[in-house]
């Protein structure tokens, strides 16, 4: 039962980032994520600041569930699971916050690279697709979206990331 609470924590959790990523970094929160979307200088940047209220709010929860308020401790660890896969995934893979780079040929991580940078093809807060961490919806989908949001291509160097996992156009 409480290994079924941290996997239903950690979907919950997307299905929440989602919702805070859209409405709350991309509205009355983008003072701290604005730096997300702006060349970062240094380890760290204001959004991350995020990942630390988070990680405040696991660990209140481990430390209660623990003092015999169940099962808060099992929340508060698939919180912490699902900072570490967003850690892995979007820090990591997507944003190459590690010492070494890879970039994905195919499949499911190749989708969620390119959804991210499809979301950060649009300039400032409002316009922008794919608002989840772990979850990617079809490229071609993303594509769609932002053409239909901003009345054209997108610019050069995001379309390119997009174009490497789509057929070319019927003449």
């Amino acid at each position: 039962m409480n290994a079924l609470i941290v996997l239903a924590t950690v979907v919950f959790m997307e299905l929440f980032s989602v919702v805070a990523h859209k409405y709350v970094m991309h509205g009355f929160g983008w003072g701290w994520h604005r730096s997300h979307h702006e060349p970062r200088s240094g380890w760290f940047e204001k959004n991350d600041l995020y990942a630390v209220v988070f990680a405040g709010i696991a660990i209140v929860l481990i430390y209660l569930g623990t003092e015999g308020r169940h099962p808060l401790e099992w929340i508060g660890a698939g919180m912490t699971a699902y900072g570490m896969l967003y850690f892995i995934a979007h820090d990591g893979l997507v944003h190459q916050r590690w010492p070494f780079r890879y970039v994905p040929k195919r499949g499911y991580l190749k989708r969620l690279y390119q959804a991210h940078r499809m979301h950060h093809a649009v300039h400032g807060k409002d316009g922008a697709v794919s608002f989840g961490f772990l979850y990617a919806p079809p490229v071609s989908r993303l594509k769609r979206q932002l053409q239909a949001l901003h009345g054209g291509p997108l610019r050069e160097r995001d379309a390119a990331t997009v174009q490497q996992d789509e057929p070319p156009a019927a003449p």
